[in-house]
């Protein structure tokens, strides 16, 4: 039986990664003493690997296909074959920013400011290209966590990854300028990518957690309306959205079927009934495939 080898990543997206998944269609479970996830699909056999080596590991054939940062695959260099953006991070569906950041106070203002000067980061290899880019000859200091703290200290600056700016913030650090923008990506080993089979099993995968995605932030809504009351009920509803109508039993009467974005229901459920619609339901999706 064919067989798809898929890493998935242990750490700040593990969680994030396993909700995705259940919301896609597939259980995974583990256990607190394994690196070796249970999934209810006899055609995928997981692994749990750090989303900073899983690059490397597939890019050798150890794995045919995993999920990490394109962060991740740029600061390894891996030769592997990039799928798909899947956008989500640790906390929201949302891209990540590594960010050169300086103390509040510090005189440092852009990247040539650097020269000389001591960066703490996780992301060596990408913070001495982008240093590069600007002829700036500084130190770059692998950090093994905790890189907020170490300056001013330990170092003059940062470059560290971000989804908010909260944490920065909280430690008084101040963002000068963005290193690398970046997304959780599906990649796969060369080799499987070229085997048909290995390739449409992740495909597959990919569609479904694409889905899934595209269905987190958004709910349907299923009203009924009289036709006199039609266009000012479709007026309340978002622009660029393109209900389903449909006839009911009662000729004088159609149910209207949409998706809109979950944070506005709250802003729109109200006007919806003031324009006279009636039987209002909100459902929760799993899945949208466009």
């Amino acid at each position: 039986m064919s067989l798809l080898k898929l890493g998935i990543p242990k750490g700040s997206l593990q969680d994030a990664t396993l909700d995705l998944f259940a919301r896609a269609g597939w259980k995974i479970t583990l256990s607190s003493r394994s690196y070796v996830p249970t999934i209810d699909d006899t055609e995928i056999e997981c692994l749990l690997i750090r989303a900073q080596e899983m690059a490397r590991y597939v890019e050798s054939g150890a794995l045919d296909a995993g999920i990490t940062g394109h962060d991740w695959v740029v600061e390894t260099g891996a030769a592997v074959e990039e799928l798909s953006e899947l956008i989500y991070a640790k906390q929201r569906l949302a891209r990540v920013r590594w960010v050169l950041a300086v103390p509040e106070a510090s005189a440092i203002r852009g990247p040539r400011d650097l020269q000389g000067k001591v960066i703490a980061t996780e992301v060596v290899r990408i913070t001495e290209d982008y240093l590069a880019r600007y002829g700036v000859q500084a130190r770059v200091e692998f950090s093994w966590g905790a890189t907020e703290v170490k300056v001013p200290q330990l170092a003059d600056a940062i470059v560290e990854v971000t989804e908010t700016g909260s944490s920065l913030r909280a430690n008084r650090l101040r963002i000068v300028d963005t290193v690398l923008e970046s997304a959780t990506v599906f990649i796969m080993n060369r080799s499987a990518a070229a085997d048909s089979w290995k390739r449409e099993k992740a495909e597959s995968l990919i569609l479904m957690l694409q889905g899934a995605i595209a269905a987190a932030s958004k709910v349907g809504l299923l009203l009924n309306v009289h036709r006199d009351d039609l266009q000012a009920v479709l007026g309340v509803l978002p622009a660029l959205k393109k209900p389903t109508i449909s006839a009911l039993s009662d000729p004088d009467w159609v149910a209207i079927n949409t998706i809109v974005e979950e944070a506005v229901v709250r802003q729109i459920l109200p006007k919806l009934k003031a324009a006279k619609a009636q039987g209002i339901v909100e459902y929760p999706l799993n899945k949208i495939v466009l």
